[in-house]
Formats: C-alpha cells, sequence, structure tokens
C-alpha cells in the first residue's frame, strides 16, 4: 500500500510541477516615501488585496511573570481602538468588508489584513488604531484574560499540550524558549492595562517590520497605503534580543521524561537539536525530514508504525525552526500498552536513516513532492501574501521563488545523509512520554 500511495503523491507532484510555469509570481521590491520596506505582487483577478506584516519580537520577548504577555496583547488590538470600543470597532470592520487578525509566535507578532480595492483605505485606517491606539478597556481584559485562563487549563488535560510544554521546558530549559509560548495562568492573571500598553509601545517599530501586499493595487498605491497605515510608527525601539541556545551535552540514548496522566492513550514526542532556516543545508533537512515522517503516508514512521504493526493511527516528523535554534520532532500517539513499542520503532528508524540515509526512489519521490507541493499553497491573494512575508522573515530574496526547485534538485544521497548523521543522534534526543505508558521508564 505505501508504494501505492508513494506513487500516487510523486505523480500528481509532477505534474503541478510541470504547470509550475503558470504560477510565475511577479515580486516588486519597493519602499515607500516614508522609508517603510515592502514586497509588492499586482494581481488584477479580482477587486482584493491582502497584507501580511510581523514585527521583530515574540512570546519570548515575555517579561518574566507576565508570560502571556505577547498572546493576550494580540488578542485584544480589534477588541476596541480609538473612539471605538469593541462592538464599534467589529461593526466599522464589517461595514467596510475588512478582516483584521493578529498573532503571535515564539519571535515575531504579526498580522493580516483583508480587504476590498474601494475600501483599501478606510481598512488601513483601522490597522493603524489598531497599532497605534490601542484602547485596552477594562472589560475586554477581563473577558480575554478569563478566556486565556480557561483554555490554558483546559490544556493542562490535554496530553499533546502537556508534552509539547513539557519537551520545550526540557529541552531549552532556563533559555525564554522553553517558557509555555501560550503564557501561564499566573501570568496570564498578573497583567494590567499598562502591561499592555508597554507592550504596544515596544512591539511596534518600522525597523522591526516586514511586509508583504498581494492584490489589486499598484506600486504607488501600495506605497501610500503602507505609510498610512504604519507610518506613524516609532522608526525603533531597539531590537529584541533573544540569547543563543546551546543545547545540553550528550548523554548515552538521551534523556527520557514520563508525566503521569491517566487517559487511555499516551502521547510520545522525540526531539534533537535541528537547524535554523538559514542553514545552507536546509532543503537537504526537508528532503531528509519528508522522507522520515514528513511526508504523511510516504514517510517511514507511518509505514513502520501503522502500516506494518497497526500500533498508532499515525506518526510523523516535523522541523521546527526558531531564531535562535532549530529541533526536529517525532511523534506518535496511542495505547498506553503501545507506546513504548511504537517510540522504540522511531527510535530505531532515526537510527537507521542516519546510518544508511535514504534510497534514489525515495530520493526521487520526496523531490518531486517538495517541488509540486508549492503551487497547491497559492490559491488565494492571502495566501501569496503570507508566502512572500515567510521568505522575507526567514531573508531569502524575491528570486528564491524561481531558484527554489533548483535548491532541491540539488539535494544529493550524500546530503540527505550528512544531515540525518548531523540531526538524527539519539544520544542528543529528548523524548517526552504523557499518559501512563507500559514500560517506559524515565531517566530523569
Amino acid at each position: 500500500m505505501r508504494r501505492a500511495v508513494i506513487a500516487i503523491m510523486a505523480a500528481i507532484a509532477a505534474v503541478i510541477c510541470s504547470a509550475l510555469p503558470a504560477f510565475a509570481i511577479d515580486i516588486k521590491t519597493l519602499t515607500t516615501p516614508g522609508g517603510i520596506k515592502l514586497w509588492l505582487v499586482e494581481d488584477r483577478t479580482a477587486p482584493v488585496i491582502a497584507m501580511s506584516f510581523s514585527f521583530e519580537g515574540g512570546s519570548a520577548q515575555d517579561p518574566a511573570g507576565k508570560e502571556g504577555l505577547a498572546q493576550l496583547t494580540a488578542s485584544l488590538l480589534d477588541q476596541g481602538a480609538g473612539a471605538y470600543d469593541a462592538a464599534a470597532f467589529k461593526r466599522r470592520q464589517e461595514d467596510v468588508a475588512a478582516r483584521l487578525s493578529f498573532g503571535v509566535s515564539v519571535d515575531r507578532f504579526g498580522g493580516t489584513v483583508r480587504m476590498l480595492r474601494q475600501y483599501r483605505e478606510e481598512s488601513v485606517d483601522l490597522l493603524r488604531l489598531a497599532l497605534t491606539e490601542p484602547r485596552f478597556d477594562a472589560e475586554s481584559i477581563r473577558r480575554l484574560q478569563r478566556q486565556f485562563v480557561s483554555g490554558l487549563k483546559q490544556a493542562e488535560q490535554s496530553p499533546s499540550s502537556v508534552a509539547n510544554r513539557t519537551l520545550l521546558k526540557a529541552t531549552f530549559g532556563q533559555h525564554v524558549y522553553g517558557r509555555p509560548p501560550d503564557g501561564t495562568v499566573p501570568g496570564i492573571e498578573a497583567i494590567v492595562a499598562d502591561d499592555l500598553r508597554m507592550q504596544a509601545r515596544r512591539q511596534f517599530a518600522r525597523d522591526r517590520l516586514h511586509l508583504a501586499i498581494v492584490g489589486d493595487i499598484t506600486a504607488e498605491e501600495a506605497g501610500a497605503l503602507v505609510d498610512r497605515a504604519f507610518g506613524t510608527l516609532p522608526a525603533t525601539t531597539g531590537s529584541p534580543d533573544v540569547p543563543p541556545w546551546t543545547p545540553a551535552p550528550d548523554r548515552p540514548g538521551g534523556r527520557t521524561l514520563v508525566v503521569e496522566r491517566d487517559v487511555p492513550q499516551s502521547v510520545a514526542l522525540i526531539a534533537t537539536p535541528g537547524i535554523k532556516r538559514d542553514d545552507p543545508d536546509w532543503y537537504a533537512a526537508t528532503v531528509m525530514n519528508h522522507v522520515l515522517g514528513g511526508g504523511g503516508f510516504s514517510g517511514r514512521l507511518m509505514n513502520e508504525v501503522r502500516e506494518k504493526r497497526g500500533l498508532a493511527y499515525g506518526a510523523y516528523s516535523r522541523l521546527s525552526t526558531y531564531r535562535q535554534a532549530g529541533l526536529l520532532i517525532a511523534s506518535v500517539g496511542t495505547a498506553n500498552e503501545r507506546v513504548a513499542e511504537s517510540v522504540k520503532i522511531i527510535r530505531e528508524q532515526l537510527a537507521l536513516l542516519a546510518k544508511d540515509g535514504i534510497t534514489e526512489e525515495e530520493l526521487a519521490n520526496a523531490k518531486a513532492y517538495l517541488k509540486g507541493s508549492l503551487a497547491l499553497t497559492l490559491d488565494s491573494t492571502s495566501s501569496i501574501a503570507g508566502l512572500l512575508h515567510s521568505m522575507q522573515v526567514d531573508g531569502l530574496p524575491p528570486e528564491h521563488m524561481t531558484r527554489r526547485n533548483e535548491l532541491i534538485d540539488r539535494v544529493t544521497l550524500d546530503d540527505v545523509k550528512r544531515m540525518a548523521q548531523r540531526i538524527l543522534r539519539l544520544d542528543a534526543s529528548v523524548t517526552v512520554v504523557v499518559g501512563k505508558p507500559q514500560g517506559i521508564a524515565a531517566t530523569e
């Protein structure tokens, strides 16, 4: 079955890849009259404009004792600004058919705006107000705090959430990346309006901004629109400082942590130090991960854990990147009596891939899929804007869009094996199991 699935996926990807020239994107790099840099793709197919942006600095910058501050700030930005309270701000968005959203990652504070061409100025005026005049009304703060606290308490009952938090803490230790990215109950409850105002003042500055626009708009109009939205922000508030991360020393077999929960199924995560996005061997690692477990049903982990043995519904792997770190994380969720065997098999597959690399067939199929899959994501102005913004954050040039397939094609078997030996090191691994696992002993 696995060979059939791989063949079908490779065939589909090959067809998509052959059509990629039709998805050619003309990216313009602009500087507004106010000095703000942006990327623009003009698209006249519909009178819609999408904007994707972010500011450097995210939840890693939360002050000690106020964990969750960035997340709460993002959730409150559209809960009233300027003369509009929460209800009026929402009605105003509806009046001009604008969609504003804000979110936070560990290293970025971002947002998106989707607007109609005819209401573009009114839409970015709402964005400007949210960034420069957020109200942070007491009632909205209390309401969102209650929601956050409720969500965090529910997450404590979720084995997956507990496993993720435990893994971050065990891997990163006292580094800022080891803190819960969604905050803590005491941290959320300690936040007051002045904390939120201070967060907005220090977070939003033009020198921290990355920005992409896609849609029915000219370069001149885009420049004016961006200055209207962001031009009144301070030029700088100082660059956020994220200290480098140094992995813990290797130990034979790595480290294993078990968190007891009275549930019928356990969740297991196995992490090894990975690479950052700017690593020259990024695509070798991407191909390696696809073969290992990033390719879903075509991955080795899925084949060994599910198809051959029926131990779990699925087993996967992913590359997780941060500004100062990278991880490869393999995951599985299954019955308590099966999790030990599932973890054992995953570890065996990590060791096997590091020892022998991958096959010519696996390399060809991974390349075909990775080259073809990009086109499937370019299905709207918002998705294209998001992709362009991600490229900026990753430090990639606009021409990367046309070079991506070439970089994937350059990956060799030796490249993948070298990356596997660099990343898939069991002595550097951290394994976290949450549940009542049978046959797994904690090392700490």
